[in-house]
């Protein structure tokens, strides 16, 4: 397996494959049982089994976790141990918008603990980003405070979004961002607009665009939304995808290097009864 092509954030080389983490933390996007059955099955064992397959890879980067996820904190720390690479960590913490001194005081903390448990890039997570985007005036208020507090701490600011406006308005303000998240699959799930129009908003971004939800949180089979995301993307933007065990992590980037690559995928395929008439003799 070959080592995974990277981008560059700013001056952070970055994996163009990131491994995601609602299939860590129990954010199905199906039911409460599937969301329930992953906090129940994912331990800091099984974790660092699954990030050690995409570390050894190349693909070192982990979009999501907070402070308290000890047991994925954990697991990255086992993973870069096995693997001899360090974990790039892409953060998405929520803040209080309410406005008051005790609420801008402990969004300074929340910055504080990221920092801390080595965060390098930090993007407001898309329930803050979006509630402060303005359709009306085309800006994203309060960046002038998240912005520089990001940047003070050693960490480098993006925008996590569903809204497809985001970067888009930030591009048009100027904002001192690195990268910006944005949900980019073929099946259009949960994207706000046509896929189409989200694909020409990525190729005019003046900056790198991590993509997630490339399956359409299990919705599409590998292949499928895999190979419309690096089809259509840039050279320079990433998607970021989950993985629930250590084989699934192996499909995922063996079928993205053969993707990438243009070549045939070595993956053993499903098998059943049905399939006997087109297998080779």
């Amino acid at each position: 397996m070959g080592e995974f092509p990277r981008t560059q954030i700013e001056h952070l080389s970055v994996p163009r494959l990131i491994a995601g983490t609602n299939w860590f933390l129990g954010y199905s996007h199906q039911t409460a049982a599937k969301s329930k059955f992953i906090r129940e099955y994912q331990t800091r064992e099984t974790l660092a089994d699954i990030l050690e397959v995409f570390f050894q890879a190349g693909a070192n980067a982990v979009y999501g976790g907070r402070p308290e996820a000890n047991h994925l904190s954990e697991a990255i720390k086992d993973a870069e141990d096995r693997a001899g690479c360090k974990g790039i960590r892409i953060c998405i913490p929520h803040f209080d918008l309410s406005g008051t001194q005790d609420a801008r005081d402990e969004n300074l903390r929340t910055l504080d603990a990221f920092a801390e448990m080595g965060c390098e890039i930090l993007m407001p997570h898309q329930a803050t980003t979006d509630a402060l985007v303005d359709r009306r005036t085309r800006t994203i208020h309060e960046m002038d405070g998240f912005i520089p507090a990001i940047r003070e701490r050693g960490m480098i600011p993006g925008l996590s979004t569903h809204m497809p406006e985001t970067p888009i308005y930030a591009d048009e303000m100027g904002l001192d961002l690195g990268t910006y998240i944005q949900i980019y699959n073929a099946a259009g799930f949960l994207m706000q607009i046509e896929v189409d129009w989200v694909y020409r908003m990525i190729w005019q971004r003046q900056k790198p665009v991590i993509t997630i939800k490339p399956l359409a949180a299990g919705r599409l089979q590998p292949l499928v939304g895999l190979a419309f995301s690096w089809a259509t993307l840039r050279d320079i933007d990433m998607v970021t995808i989950g993985c629930l065990t250590p084989d699934e992590a192996r499909e995922v980037i063996d079928i993205s290097l053969s993707l990438l690559e243009r070549r045939a995928s070595t993956i053993e395929l499903q098998e059943s009864r049905s399939k006997a008439s087109v297998k080779t003799r």
